[in-house]
């Protein structure tokens, strides 16, 4: 039986290049019950990949089934491992073949529960390309973003100083450095001002030396200023210090943009049929969301500030 990984994620809004909480919940049963009613050109984005929504009713409640259609140059076959024969899959221009992830919009803190059906699957960047590309929410620009524990954020903040930091902004967040004094945003406005619309990639790194440890606070200092611009697309990764009165400095590896190490996820079994031989891994990806979800619910909640349950 295959075990996945599935990962949560808080849906923002973009404002003036900031991600804001939302703090009442979307209409997310409403969106779904219009998508579940919507022709497929509707719900499809095109982008670098074709990107098609499909509402998935299960136990009397909608969930979304997040498609990447399969270029027409893929070449994609079928063995018989009985026989060994193989057959090439040819796709017409009306059909296409399809990567599946499953989506579970949780009833609070516009949370999300993403299981991706293979390595090419819709990913949560694909999700909310696709949200924003079909207008769910005419008017709104959103944003997914890693559900961080709370304990692993207070980890984050016990953090002294900065020995490296890494940091890949675009264009399209450039302005929302205007307002931020540090360091690090002034060499990027610079870089802006001077080229244009372009991306900037820029390492930093501060040699070890206690000589040196006022500028590795100064560094985490002006990166805290404007992880809230660089967390999302762009890469932007640090390399913490942490004090240790008994000993040397100790040192951690953090991504600040996908938040690799301290977001939430879990893994879950997930059959792909059932007793009979039937196909049953879509309503078995929902379930394990589901079952996860309400196992951190708590963790969740206090995550997204959404109360008690």
């Amino acid at each position: 039986m295959k075990e996945r990984t599935l990962g949560f994620f808080e849906i923002v809004v973009v404002k003036d290049g900031e991600a804001q909480r939302i703090p009442e919940p979307m209409d997310w049963d409403g969106a779904l019950a219009d998508l579940a009613r919507a022709p497929v050109g509707a719900r499809t984005h095109e982008g670098e990949h074709r990107i098609v929504g499909t509402a998935f009713p299960h136990n009397m409640e909608d969930h979304l089934l997040l498609h990447r259609v399969k270029d027409a140059g893929e070449w994609l076959s079928v063995i018989n491992f009985d026989t060994g024969d193989l057959r090439e899959l040819e796709q017409s221009a009306h059909e296409g073949y399809l990567d599946t992830s499953v989506v579970c919009f949780l009833p609070f803190g516009n949370v999300v529960g993403i299981m991706q059906g293979g390595v090419s699957a819709p990913s949560h960047k694909s999700l909310e390309t696709w949200i924003n590309g079909i207008e769910m929410f005419p008017g709104s620009r959103l944003q997914l973003r890693p559900v961080v524990a709370h304990s692993e954020i207070e980890k984050l903040k016990s953090a002294v100083g900065a020995s490296r930091v890494e940091v890949k902004v675009m264009g399209n967040k450039m302005g929302a450095l205007r307002e931020r004094q540090g360091g690090l945003a002034r060499l990027l406005r610079v870089a802006g001002d001077a080229y244009g619309e372009i991306s900037v990639t820029m390492v930093i790194s501060v040699p070890r030396g206690k000589e040196l440890k006022e500028h590795r606070e100064h560094l985490l200092a002006d990166l805290d200023e404007i992880s809230d611009v660089v967390t999302g697309a762009e890469r932007a990764r640090a390399r913490l210090v942490y004090s240790d009165p008994g000993g040397p400095e100790q040192t951690r590896l953090v991504e600040l943009v996908e938040l690799v190490e301290p977001s939430i996820t879990a893994k879950k079994r997930v059959p792909a049929t059932d007793a009979e031989g039937n196909s049953i891994r879509i309503v078995s990806a929902v379930d394990a969301i589901l079952v996860a979800a309400a196992e951190h619910e708590d963790a969740l909640r206090l995550a997204v500030d959404a109360g008690d349950s």
